[in-house]
């Protein structure tokens, strides 16, 4: 079925807003700020961290500009490696984005909850029914098409932006803490040496990494975009300046007001920035506006995901049934109702996915640099593309070769500071190939009998 270009640049730019802004940047500081010990290394982690994001965002731009279809997180790796690679690669990426929304959409309604509920209420339970209606209502949406979803997304990104805004207005307010003067300890105990910096900031930006995630799952979106191999880089380049500028901003806003040492042990950062500001009534406030930033990140991810299922249901990875599409809207409708099974499921029995989240971690470095080397096999195979039709990344090859050796050493940083989980993370990865080739034999032997 030939996709709707609906997506325009404004669109796509407050996709990518919503795939990289979700809870972290709202909990992720404290966790840098404890690895870092000094605000210099702190802030040089977030600064690395943007940097680093926009060469990832000029170079799936070029990817996206050269390959735009829709699941194109898993085509790329199906076209370039092998499609059991693809499959091993999402659906690894699928189960743990399913298992992130479950998470950020608990945490908005126990935000949401703590509002509405009176205090006396046991809320663990209309906590887990409010998590539950959420996604429901944005799988509804969803299946409007999507025209409908976009708009509604693009009014949650808004939100959002407005919300990350708003706190970093309490650097205004007057009051800041300068705090007790940190001091960079080594393990040892001894002066430290560039050996124990840089092993803090390899830690450091483990987190920050992926704060700065999710923007590569735009290129699922490519075969609904207009003018792809024009808007596709721009959006994707758009929107991952403005959540460098936001993140910088509240880092800074972070740091001045709450103070750093501070910062390594408080609970909730941005309701002390909007105490600042707002009083008493801060938190209530917070709260609604970090529920309704949550539902930008759910419904962002009913967008993305299942067209990565789309695409595997195409090359037939999956049963054919999750590349059909509804003939008047284009929903993905089996797709989609999959995706949020997944998420719903999780939701409910979560805690047994905590050990799977923290396999995955590995494997999102992994994927991330191994799809960005993908831009070197399709320079070739696209180099016969109009050189003015589409997005062309200057610097070639080195701001491929710097992006992919940051995130190769930030998987070596894991290791080294978890080898258990990084090796548990490879064999879950090595489960998933499996599981591809049992089904591609079971296939086989299907055809064969007929």
């Amino acid at each position: 079925m030939l996709q709707k270009k609906q997506l325009s640049l404004f669109d796509l730019s407050m996709i990518v807003v919503s795939l990289v802004i979700g809870m972290g940047i709202f909990r992720t500081p404290v966790n840098v700020a404890v690895k870092a010990q000094i605000p210099s290394l702190f802030f040089l982690a977030w600064l690395i961290g943007g940097l680093v994001a926009y060469c990832g965002a000029l170079i799936y731009a070029e990817i996206g500009s050269r390959f735009p279809v829709n699941g194109g997180y898993y085509k790329i790796f199906s076209a370039c490696y092998h499609p059991s690679i693809a499959f091993a690669m999402n659906g690894i990426i699928i189960v743990t984005n399913a298992a992130f929304i479950a998470g950020v959409t608990l945490i908005g309604s126990e935000y949401l909850s703590s509002v509405i509920l009176p205090a006396d209420v046991p809320t663990d339970t209309y906590r887990l029914l409010i998590a539950g209606i959420t996604v429901l209502i944005f799988y509804g949406i969803n299946l409007l098409g999507l025209k409908t979803s976009s708009k509604i997304q693009n009014i949650l990104s808004i939100i959002k932006i407005v919300l990350i805004l708003m706190l970093i207005c309490a650097l205004f307010t007057g009051s800041t803490n300068s705090g007790i003067p940190p001091v960079f300890k080594s393990v040892s105990g001894e002066a430290p040496g560039w050996a124990d910096y840089g092993k803090a900031l390899g830690l450091c930006l483990v987190a920050v990494s992926f704060s700065f995630g999710g923007y590569t799952q735009t290129i699922n979106l490519g075969g609904e975009v207009r003018e792809p191999k024009k808007i596709l880089p721009k959006g994707i380049r758009f929107g991952i300046l403005i959540v460098i500028a936001l993140y910088m901003l509240i880092n800074y806003a972070y740091v001045q007001v709450i103070g750093f040492e501070e910062l390594k042990t408080a609970d909730s950062i941005a309701a002390i920035l909007a105490g600042k500001i707002f009083g008493p009534v801060g938190y209530t406030l917070l709260s609604g506006l970090i529920f309704l930033s949550v539902l930008g990140y759910v419904n962002v991810n009913l967008l993305s995901n299942p067209r990565a299922l789309f695409a595997m249901g195409e090359e037939k990875a999956l049963p054919a049934a999750f590349a059909w599409q509804h003939k008047k809207t284009g929903v993905m409708v089996f797709s989609l109702t999959a995706f949020t099974a997944l998420v719903l499921i999780i939701l409910f029995y979560g805690k047994t996915f905590d050990t799977l989240l923290n396999y995955t971690i590995i494997l999102d470095c992994i994927g991330t640099a191994s799809s960005a080397a993908t831009l070197f096999y399709l320079r070739k195979s696209t180099a016969h593309l109009d050189k003015d039709s589409i997005f062309t990344l200057k610097w070639y090859p080195f701001i491929p070769i710097i992006f992919i050796s940051f995130y190769i050493f930030v998987a070596l940083s894991i290791y080294q500071d978890d080898p258990v989980s990084a090796l548990n993370g490879l064999l879950v990865f090595a489960i998933f190939m499996l599981l591809y080739f049992i089904g591609y034999w079971a296939r086989r032997l299907r055809s064969q009998r007929k």
